[in-house]
């Protein structure tokens, strides 16, 4: 097991969707110890609701992640009020499901620009500040379903699939100028995001009833009873960012080491079983 000496120093925090789920688990976190943040939500009334948890230590910011051209403007009134971010958390976001081939390319897309185009855009605002203080941590909350598939979930893994490899390759970037990455991926957590923010594809084919549409079904028998407790992934998280060499990676639990494991191993052992193949396109030198 590896472990670190962390160190806890007051720092400001930048959450994307703090009205529920995980997002609202981190902000309590951080708040009760001590820390400011920063979170925005989609209505006033949300906004006030985590405005009045620590009214001296803490700024609400009403925003809907998808209208990029204000993001900016919302983190100046951030740091206008609570100093300069320290740790932003990518964590807004809603689930698609449906077979890829019901998918609309208009549903497909508002998933990218939430779970991704948004994201890149918060990123972006907070990096000019980062680069010139010299330090400072993103935190993507991704999910075990952008390092390992399942069907009826295409473009909810793509979208997660995308934000990981835009962390991993931000990681490349940043990492000289002092910015660390993480991309965290939980496995199931018991909130409310296989309910009201899950959204099904608004098309319908009946041949994929034992496959694409058997995942609605067992999203929904774990509904309330999913393994993983979002304080607890809170808590990880908020140690996360006091280790002096934070992971790149970092999958929360069992049933998230148990799905990337066996994706891993099989992709593994296919590759090992087609690599003669794979050598055989060499050009003739």
């Amino acid at each position: 097991m590896t472990t670190q000496k962390t160190t806890h120093r007051q720092r400001t925090w930048l959450i994307t969707g703090v009205s529920s789920g995980l997002g609202r688990a981190l902000a309590h976190a951080a708040l009760a110890r001590g820390d400011l943040v920063a979170g925005t939500a989609r209505s006033a009334a949300d906004a006030q609701a985590f405005a009045a948890q620590a009214p001296s230590r803490s700024c609400a910011l009403v925003l809907d992640v998808t209208d990029t051209a204000s993001i900016p403007q919302v983190i100046a009134t951030a740091e206008q009020a609570l100093g300069p971010v320290d740790v932003l958390v990518n964590n807004a976001g809603y689930q698609l499901v449906g077979a890829v081939e019901e998918l609309g390319l208009d549903e497909l897309r508002a998933q990218f620009e939430v779970n991704v185009f948004a994201a890149l855009a918060v990123t972006q605002a907070v990096l000019p500040g980062m680069r010139t203080r010299g330090h400072g941590h993103i935190v993507n909350i991704s999910s075990v379903s952008g390092l390992a598939t399942w069907a009826g979930t295409g473009g909810y893994c793509a979208s997660k699939f995308a934000l990981e490899a835009l962390g991993e390759t931000l990681a490349q970037e940043v990492g000289p100028l002092g910015i660390r990455v993480t991309n965290v991926a939980p496995g199931g957590l018991r909130t409310d995001f296989t309910g009201r923010s899950l959204q099904r594809a608004a098309r319908r084919i009946e041949d994929y009833q034992a496959t694409a549409h058997e995942s609605e079904r067992i999203i929904a028998s774990y509904r309330g009873n999913e393994p993983g407790d979002p304080d607890k992934v809170a808590a990880a998280v908020i140690g996360l960012v006091d280790m002096p060499e934070p992971p790149l990676h970092l999958l929360l639990g069992a049933d998230a080491l148990y799905y990337h494991g066996r994706k891993a191993g099989a992709l593994q052992s296919e590759i090992a079983q087609w690599a003669p193949l794979s050598l055989s396109t060499a050009a003739d030198d």
